[in-house]
């Protein structure tokens, strides 16, 4: 381990620590921090003003070293160095594709038209998903402006998102055939009503949720990229996608956040203070 990672470990360390505090502890704490970094930048400011006029050759030598370059990069002295634009598009392309291929599909870049626009291909079920415009827009689409701010316009070509009404048979993209085997997953104690409790079945990670007596399951598995639901916010009888903010209502399955998108639903049984699920496969 380099030094500036070991440094950079014991801030993260504390900042965890701080993180458990109550609201006012880390208003002190942040505040004593900003104080203290705003300190250092005017004096790093003044030195580099004066290494300048005196001798550029030891600004050189003293911004080659990692521990200073670091931090006249945290506070916005240098400029990082930019990797090639392809480069950070296909590293953008990357971050989402595990979201897509959880739902069996993909992204490719097609091409890159300067100064500003780039476009790239859905693939597979998310070419024709009903979120499709919102996986392009909050996932695609916003994964290469954080690599690429000089990219303002996404465009996906060939894409052709399908409308469907409520009697469209809409099927998710995690949708399989059901059988009739019933799977003993908990007892209604342990199904908390203000959250939800994350469960396996046959290899698949489901959630479930309890309104009073009735329990509600579903696939652990955000509509818009597959991300899971269990750390998700409860309130009000609806859950919101840590990762990207979708919100369903526990009692339906339904998405507050695209119509006509719905979590995949699994048949709950209770027999005495038993749930029981419903194999699917």
């Amino acid at each position: 381990m380099t030094k500036i990672e070991e440094l950079v470990q014991e801030i993260n360390r504390f900042e965890a620590i701080i993180s458990e505090w109550d609201e006012s502890q880390r208003c002190v704490a942040v505040g004593l921090k900003r104080a203290i970094e705003a300190l250092h930048k005017a004096a790093l400011t003044n030195l580099i003003k004066s290494l300048k006029q005196e001798s550029m050759s030891a600004l050189r030598h003293a911004v080659a070293d990692e521990v200073v370059y670091a931090v006249l990069l945290y506070h916005e002295l240098v400029k990082a160095p930019k990797a090639p634009l392809a480069q950070r598009i296909q590293t953008a392309l990357e971050e989402v594709r595990p979201g897509l291929k959880s739902h069996n599909g993909d992204v490719e870049l097609v091409a890159i038209k300067p100064p500003d626009t780039v476009e790239v291909r859905l693939i597979g079920t998310c070419s024709s998903c009903p979120a499709s415009t919102l996986t392009l827009s909050q996932g695609v689409e916003q994964a290469i402006k954080n690599y690429c701010p000089e990219i303002t316009k996404v465009v996906a070509v060939n894409y052709n998102p399908i409308v469907n009404n409520a009697n469209s048979g809409l099927i998710s993209p995690f949708s399989s055939k059901i059988t009739s085997t019933w799977i003993k997953m908990a007892t209604i104690d342990q199904i908390p009503e203000f959250s939800v409790l994350a469960v396996q079945l046959a290899g698949t990670s489901l959630i479930l949720h309890r309104q009073g007596v009735t329990v509600t399951c579903y696939r652990n598995a955000c509509t818009h990229l597959g991300s899971s639901l269990e750390k998700g916010k409860v309130e009000n009888g609806i859950i919101t996608c840590p990762s990207h903010g979708f919100q369903y209502k526990l009692e339906t399955g339904k998405c507050l956040t695209v119509p006509d998108v719905s979590l995949q639903s699994y048949l709950v049984k209770i027999k005495d203070d038993k749930v029981f699920v419903k194999l699917q496969k």
